[in-house]
């Protein structure tokens, strides 16, 4: 009789201690593309016809002309009343201009990038080169893991990094 008390003190302690651990986390299955994004403010937007941009990290050099498609912000639509109440939001153009430019992998090593672009009146408007860092977030929390982004802007000024 006495072992039965003691396995099923064992048993009961048992569940008690997995009850008393933190439970997993859910982290959502996908993957950040490993992309160099340049933004063309709308200021700048006007002026610009064609990117071709480089970059180039860890000794392997990615370039190609941008498919510049135009930028958005999402607006909010509100939310429906009630606690199952759904939400919205709609995307509106802001004048931007937003390219990528594909690299084969993204690690926190520096990026060399190169950017030449032509004006709209089709002159080569001037190249700008800058050497940046992609920056880490962690958009799931840390227990997710974190996502790289190498995000640029290029403007009157120059290109810079977002």
């Amino acid at each position: 009789m006495s072992r039965f008390l003691v396995a099923s003190f064992l048993l009961a302690a048992t569940g008690l201690g997995s009850a008393c651990e933190p439970e997993g986390y859910a982290c959502p299955a996908i993957a950040m593309a490993p992309v160099v994004s340049l933004t063309i403010p709308a200021s700048y937007a006007p002026s610009v016809k064609a990117v071709h941009l480089k970059a180039c990290q860890e000794e392997t050099c990615k370039e190609g002309n941008l498919e510049l498609m135009p930028g958005t912000v999402s607006v909010d639509q509100g939310c429906e009343p009630g606690p199952d109440g759904s939400c919205s939001a709609t995307a509106s153009p802001d004048g931007t201009l937003r390219g990528m430019l594909m690299m084969d992998a993204l690690t926190e090593s520096p990026i060399n990038a190169t950017a030449s672009a032509t004006a709209s009146d089709g002159n080569p408007l001037p190249v700008h080169s800058l050497t940046f860092t992609p920056k880490a977030e962690y958009p799931f929390g840390a227990h997710c893991g974190k996502f790289l982004t190498a995000g640029l802007i290029l403007d009157e000024a120059g290109l810079r990094q977002e």
